[in-house]
């Protein structure tokens, strides 16, 4: 359980349920049954931009590749999350997530410049929990299905990966959409969000949604917040949250210590059906190394 201050403890996010008053029947019945149903059907999130790997960078520096892949595979090899978004990820650094999950873990996406081609917003999934259907990417742009793509003033090439699931605990199916708007047009980014609540709309109208990633824009201060969020099409998952494990920090702390008050530029959005149990921002740090200059970000969700 996290504290207040960065360290090296583990985020485990479980829910604890209601604790038991004077009168709890310590024997198993219907409570018992519903409380097992209801921790099957609980699905752990985490959004996380891994900090693409830098070849100027020299050993010693914060920002140095190989001296954060043992705290960024620390991380994940504690959390588990059933489902992972990660961005800025190039293919040499896939594999070492890879590397850091069960081998029952899977992944979907490509380079934003096509292939394995640039940077990655990936999704790795518990393979034993969900059943893939299908999945694609789309390019954030006026040409979706144009690798490389930019139009709306952005100068680097922005996308979107999507999955729809099957959730083998429950039954239910719910798509995954992990994104990495723009560091510098807002123009881009309304349009990326824009893009993003069509697609949740049309795809399947109705169908559970779960969105992720860094959008480079504050949440709760940002036209890219209120055209997701404001618009009633997703909830925030830390404001939604039933209980938040952790304080509010920035989720972009450039390896210092996270600090409350700070902007949060990477979210977990949900539509509004999904109930979120959990939310917190992860402060790991292993040997006063941090995996990334942005924080990972977690939720755990049931669907009813």
């Amino acid at each position: 359980m996290p504290s207040d201050a960065p360290s090296t403890a583990r985020t485990v996010l479980t829910d604890p349920g209601p604790a038991a008053g004077p009168d709890a029947d310590p024997g198993p019945g219907a409570g018992a049954a519903a409380d097992a149903a209801a921790d099957a059907a609980a699905l752990s999130l985490m959004s996380f931009n891994i900090r693409c790997d830098i070849a100027e960078t020299l050993p010693g520096q914060a920002d140095y590749w190989p001296e954060r892949v043992p705290a960024l595979q620390a991380v994940l090899a504690e959390e588990l999350p059933e489902v992972l978004g990660i961005q800025e990820g190039l293919e040499h650094q896939l594999a070492v997530i890879g590397e850091a999950l069960p081998d029952h873990y899977r992944m979907i996406g490509h380079g934003r410049e096509g292939g394995r081609r640039g940077e990655h917003s990936c999704i790795f999934y518990d393979s034993r929990r969900l059943r893939l259907h299908e999945w694609d990417q789309f390019w954030l742009s006026d040409t979706p299905t144009v690798a490389g793509s930019a139009t709306w003033g952005n100068h680097v090439t922005r996308i979107a990966t999507w999955g729809r699931f099957e959730d083998n605990h429950t039954g239910r199916e719910l798509m995954v959409v992990n994104t990495h708007f723009d560091h510098e047009s807002e123009n881009a980014q309304l349009r990326s969000a824009e893009a993003i609540v069509e697609h949740a709309t049309r795809f399947e109208p109705g169908l559970p949604t779960v969105l992720m990633g860094d959008f480079n824009a504050d949440a709760g201060a940002s036209g890219a917040y209120s055209t997701l969020v404001g618009s009633g099409t997703f909830r925030d998952s830390w404001t939604a949250a039933k209980q938040r494990l952790t304080p509010e920090y920035g989720t972009f702390p450039n390896y210092k210590d996270p600090v409350i008050g700070e902007s949060r530029i990477d979210w977990i959005a949900v539509t509004p059906e999904i109930q979120v149990a959990e939310a917190a921002v992860n402060t790991f740090r292993l040997d006063d190394r941090y995996p990334s200059d942005h924080a990972p970000i977690q939720a755990t969700v049931r669907i009813p």
